[in-house]
């Protein structure tokens, strides 16, 4: 097939403009295009009247090769690729079972395509499965019982569980495994669309079905899946290498309820907020180091500001949706501002794995029919930011630095799990906020009007007022009086990196030990987490298979 790219149409095309797009692109008759698919639909809305559909096309023609040569030096016009995922080994007889540690995308996909080519692993989650997990935790916004095994950033489908469900992500895929991902989706029950929007996503509801599906397969392909498994200790032998140093090598782990399992190969899909494992490793020697990440607010707006500033008149359209924005400022003082986890007709959530601290995340349903839009506004920090005199050996430091910013949410929420909110006109104003505005905060279990200048670092607080007006000027009513801050965010990312081999993909100082995903700093959400945990799985495979 040919893949056509760039094709550009009216907003309101009618259905047949693409094919006669196709014939006016390639110089043919309609006899000699046999079939078409869209592969890609974007938009481009820099001009609210006048939105462009940009279509990536895959064309069947009956003179393909003729064509791929006369357009040999339009890079517009090229072979479709193949993009069909090619499984890396097979298993033969297994000794010791590979296991996966934690079940959000990464320990999923990992476990997924391990089951698939037949090394039956053994996957632990440390919390429930996904309707159990998805109880306990609406159960907190509710009552403010927080479980601290079960919530939104453990259990079954990991913190992107709930969440908007993005399925796009930046990272290089050569290997087109981001297309086995969403492949996998749809077998799972998510809708095809995510095939070719530009911008797919699902949502907390589908999700959890898809997930449930997914783990089903991967117990009919004779993988184990177990739930409020938590992992106290990973054991390690010493091994003498051929270069006569020393390296470690995994030889099992030990379960909180006093099980031993023996394997030699685990992959370490824990999550961004695994604390108590991060400690443990750190203890035994695995090498990690400190990593950049972010901390700030969550943003909301009536999500019909961010419809009318993004699409004007085509506010409404269908095949747009809800708008969303992606936003950087970089400010005076050095630091750099910008949105992350931008969350159209969505809510603002609870996300606290801890008691007695505060987190926010943004959460979404694949209608996004909420009344508001919402979106963390964070800074970046860096390792010297959370250490004494800039002294960065304490590699866990980060995690230290997000507990205090979330005790003091906790505190200036009087408490309770309620969050501190405050408008933005006040927060830019520096004076405390009373009551709410137009803009209702959709936090539950509930909010205590603050002054938010109080939540973060003071060069933190100058950075997002800078940032606020600046961001008004690309989004007409971004930084109006009555949108709402809420504190606090700081699970953006991993506050560590669990070094790894580039090539084995193994810790650089423990044969055996696969870290993976968000938690050992290796992905950002669901895609990526998802394409990290078919890497690990291929690693792992061919790992074992030398081994055998």
């Amino acid at each position: 097939m040919i893949r056509l790219t760039d094709i550009k149409l009216p907003l309101d095309h009618p259905e047949e403009a693409i094919e006669q797009a196709i014939l006016a692109k390639l110089l043919i008759s309609q006899e000699q295009l046999i079939s078409f698919n869209v592969f890609k639909r974007g938009y481009d809305a820099r001009r609210k009247s006048n939105i462009i559909l940009i279509y990536t096309l895959d064309v069947e023609t009956s003179n393909e090769a003729q064509l791929l040569l006369d357009f040999a030096s339009d890079n517009k016009i090229k072979q479709t690729p193949d993009m069909r995922y090619k499984f890396v080994a097979k298993a033969g007889e297994i000794s010791e079972r590979p296991v996966v540690i934690g079940l959000g995308p990464c320990g999923l996909f990992a476990g997924l395509v391990l089951a698939q080519m037949g090394f039956k692993p053994i996957i632990l989650e440390r919390g429930k499965e996904v309707r159990e997990r998805t109880k306990d935790t609406f159960g907190f916004w509710r009552k403010k019982i927080l479980n601290t095994e079960s919530n939104v950033q453990f259990g079954e489908g990991g913190a992107g569980t709930f969440s908007d469900g993005k399925l796009y992500s930046q990272v290089k895929d050569p290997k087109h495994y981001s297309r086995k991902v969403l492949n996998e989706f749809v077998e799972a029950g998510a809708p095809e669309e995510i095939l070719y929007v530009s911008k797919p996503h699902i949502g907390t509801f589908k999700l959890v079905t898809m997930v449930e599906q997914m783990r089903a397969k991967i117990i009919e392909l004779g993988g184990e899946v177990r739930f409020e498994q938590r992992v106290d200790e990973i054991h390690f032998d010493d091994v003498d290498e051929k270069n006569s140093e020393q390296k470690r090598e995994v030889t099992g782990l030990t379960l909180a309820s006093g099980e031993h399992i023996k394997t030699k190969h685990i992959a370490l899909a824990i999550g961004h907020s695994a604390r108590d494992t991060f400690k443990i490793l750190h203890e035994h020697g695995v090498f990690i180091k400190a990593k950049p990440f972010s901390v700030g607010f969550r943003i909301e707006h009536e999500q019909s500001v961010i419809d009318d500033a993004r699409f004007g008149t085509n506010a409404g359209n269908p095949i747009l949706g809800a708008a969303d924005y992606k936003l950087v400022h970089h400010c005076k003082n050095g630091r750099s501002v910008y949105s992350f986890c931008m969350c159209p007709g969505g809510t603002v959530v609870a996300a606290a794995s801890e008691e007695n601290r505060l987190v926010t995340n943004g959460m979404s349903q694949y209608s996004r029919h909420e009344r508001n839009a919402n979106s963390a506004i964070v800074v970046g920090i860096e390792p010297k930011d959370f250490t004494e005199d800039g002294d960065t050996s304490n590699v866990l430091a980060g995690i230290d630095f997000q507990r205090q910013l979330e005790e003091k949410a906790f505190k200036l929420g009087g408490a309770t799990y309620d969050a501190p909110v405050q408008l933005v006109g006040d927060f830019i104003a520096g004076r405390k906020t009373g009551e709410h505005g137009s803009v209702i905060p959709s936090y539950k279990p509930g909010v205590t009007y603050c002054d938010l200048s109080e939540a973060l670092p003071d060069y933190a607080v100058a950075a997002i007022r800078e940032a606020l007006p600046a961001f008004e000027r690309k989004i007409k009513g971004f930084s109006m009086d009555e949108a709402t801050l809420t504190a606090v965010e700081t699970r953006t990312s991993s506050p560590i990196q669990i070094t790894r081999d580039k090539e084995s993909l193994q810790s650089i100082n423990v044969k055996g030990l696969f870290p993976a995903g968000e938690g050992a700093g290796y992905a950002g959400g669901i895609l990526s987490a998802g394409i990290d945990g078919i890497k690990i799985a291929e690693a792992m495979a061919l790992s074992m298979c030398s081994e055998s």
